[in-house]
C-alpha cells in the first residue's frame, strides 16, 4: 500500500535539504520515492499540501526568512507525480507489485529564486537581483523497499537540470533518502544530499563581477564549477486519523542542515556577508484523496 503523506513529506525534506531560494519555496532535489510495499497501478491518489519553512534568504545568507510551499503529488496507473520544491518530477516506469527493488526515470524541471527576491542583506541586494531560473531535466533512481520492515525504503537518485533562463548551464544533485513508518499514524525520513554546479551556474551565483564589486563595495571573485553544497535533513509526520493509509489530512515537521562547500563557501556573498553553516526548519499539512 502507498504511505499517503509520502508527498509533503518529500517535498519538506527536500525544500529544506538545499535551500537555495528565498522568498517562496525553493530548489532542492529529492529521491522521489516512498516507503511502500505495494506500488500496482491500483493505488491512485491525488495529494496536496502546504507548508512553511524558515530558512536562509539566500544561499549562502545568515538572514533567515520564512517562506511557504505549496505540494502536489499523485498517482495513476502506476506514473507517479512527485513533487519538488518549486517543481515537479515524473516516474515514467511503474514498479511491480511487491516489488523489491524499483526504478524511478523520467523528466523533471524547477524554479529557483536564489538572489531573486527577499534579499535582506543591503550590500548583497545592491549587486543586484539576479533572474529566476528556470530549468528541466532528467530525474532517475533505485530503491530498495522492505529492507527491516515491510513498508521502508532506501533511494540513491539524482537529478541532473539545465537552466533556460538565468545561468543557462548545468547541474546535478545526487541524493540517499530512507523512509520508514514508526507506527500506523508516524511516518519518519532522513536524507543526505550534494549538489554540484557547472561554470555557468558557479559564475552566476557566486562570482563578483566588476560591475557588481562597483556597485556593492565587495571584492571581484571568480568562482569555478564545482561542489557547493551539502546536506543532511530529517522529517517526522503524523496522521491526524491515526492511519496513514486511508487518506485524509496529515502534519509534519522538519529540520535540515546545510553546508556551502568550495566557491560557494569562499565568495564574498557567503564568505563577507553570511555564513557557511545553514538551517532550516519548517512546518506542512497535506490532504490525500484516494
Amino acid at each position: 500500500m502507498h504511505f499517503f503523506p509520502r508527498a509533503l513529506c518529500v517535498a519538506l525534506l527536500s525544500a529544506a535539504a538545499f535551500p537555495c531560494a528565498p522568498a517562496m519555496a525553493q530548489d532542492a532535489d529529492d529521491a522521489g520515492n516512498a516507503p511502500n510495499a505495494d506500488t500496482s497501478i491500483s493505488s491512485d491518489y491525488l495529494l496536496v499540501g502546504v507548508g512553511g519553512l524558515y530558512q536562509p534568504s539566500y544561499q549562502g545568507s545568515n538572514d533567515q526568512v520564512f517562506s511557504p510551499i505549496a505540494v502536489v503529488q499523485g498517482s495513476y496507473h502506476g506514473i507517479d507525480l512527485n513533487p519538488r520544491a518549486r517543481g515537479l518530477a515524473i516516474d515514467l516506469i511503474p514498479d511491480g507489485k511487491d516489488a523489491k527493488f524499483g526504478v524511478s526515470l523520467g523528466p523533471v524541471a524547477g524554479l529557483s529564486f536564489n538572489r531573486a527576491r527577499n534579499i535582506k542583506d543591503d550590500v548583497v541586494r545592491a549587486a543586484g537581483k539576479l533572474d529566476t531560473a528556470i530549468s528541466f531535466g532528467v530525474s532517475g533512481g533505485v530503491t530498495a523497499y522492505r529492507l527491516l520492515n515491510p513498508y521502508d525504503s532506501l533511494t540513491l537518485s539524482a537529478d541532473v537540470m539545465w537552466d533556460v533562463n538565468a545561468y543557462h548551464g548545468m547541474t546535478w544533485s545526487p541524493s540517499l533518502t530512507y523512509k520508514t513508518p514508526l507506527s500506523k499514524a508516524m511516518v519518519a525520513g532522513v536524507s543526505v544530499r550534494a549538489h554540484h554546479g557547472g561554470s555557468e551556474y558557479a559564475h552566476y551565483y557566486y562570482s563578483v563581477t566588476p560591475e557588481q564589486s562597483a556597485a556593492s563595495g565587495l571584492p571581484e571573485y571568480q568562482a569555478k564549477a564545482g561542489w557547493d553544497t551539502v546536506s543532511a535533513g530529517a522529517l517526522l509526520g503524523y496522521d491526524l486519523s491515526g492511519d496513514l493509509t486511508d487518506g485524509g489530512f496529515a502534519v509534519f515537521g522538519v529540520v535540515n542542515y546545510s553546508a556551502m562547500l568550495n566557491d560557494g563557501k569562499n565568495t564574498p556573498f557567503t564568505a563577507l556577508r553570511g555564513k557557511s553553516d545553514q538551517w532550516t526548519v519548517g512546518l506542512g499539512i497535506g490532504y490525500t484523496f484516494r
